[in-house]
């Protein structure tokens, strides 16, 4: 079959493609605005991946991504944040959202994920027994977690607050708030969300 766009475009719309969340022709949309974009900038983006590996690492401590430089997560270092309070995210990224409300003072823990079999992740590849430790050396007396509302980020909350329970560490263990999201109308919410909404509704 003839190829319809030179071998390079193509190669560039293949490797997009790749990409989470990325379809065909949103991958043929970044590859031709790259094409038509100054040269510069092609070689800036291609820079850009090329160092990512190697300037970004995970903080041996909170499992965040921080700079290849750093020795521990700024944010785990930084005297104003409370060690004693630990939210625990599935992703770096999560993290990142968490400090845009600009509500969090504590710290975090990064489970690198969340049990799913089907994806061959296991709870032993979770981060969950460095969290054990964390919370015995640096004192905690509360882990947030901040799971995602779904099965996978429920299982892995569940299995959480186990293996702290089982290792008799006596500390409050707290969940993020479930609720309906802003704009949205009942009908289309699902019944997990309206559940939640349900049992932690509040008096006026």
């Amino acid at each position: 079959m003839t190829t319809l766009l030179p071998q390079a475009l193509q190669a560039v719309i293949d490797e997009f493609a790749h990409l989470p969340g990325v379809g065909p022709r949103t991958a043929e949309r970044y590859a031709y605005a790259l094409f038509k974009s100054d040269q510069r900038a092609s070689r800036q983006l291609a820079l850009a991946v090329q160092q990512l590996h190697q300037g970004v690492k995970l903080c041996p401590k909170t499992f965040a991504l921080i700079n290849a430089s750093d020795a521990i997560s700024p944010l785990y270092e930084d005297p104003t944040r409370n060690k004693r309070i630990v939210a625990v995210v599935e992703d770096p990224l999560d993290v990142i959202a968490i400090e845009k409300t600009r509500q969090f003072t504590g710290t975090y823990h990064v489970l690198g994920g969340v049990i799913s079999p089907i994806d061959g992740i296991e709870p032993e590849q979770l981060h969950v027994q460095e969290l054990l430790e964390r919370v015995k050396d640096d004192a905690v007396e509360e882990v947030i977690l901040a799971t995602n509302a779904s099965v996978e980020g429920e299982t892995t909350a569940l299995y959480v607050q186990r293996q702290l329970e089982d290792a008799g560490l006596t500390i409050a263990v707290s969940r993020l708030a479930r609720g309906l999201p802003v704009g949205v109308d009942l009908e289309y919410a699902d019944h997990i969300t309206l559940k939640h909404a349900l049992e932690g509704r509040k008096l006026l």
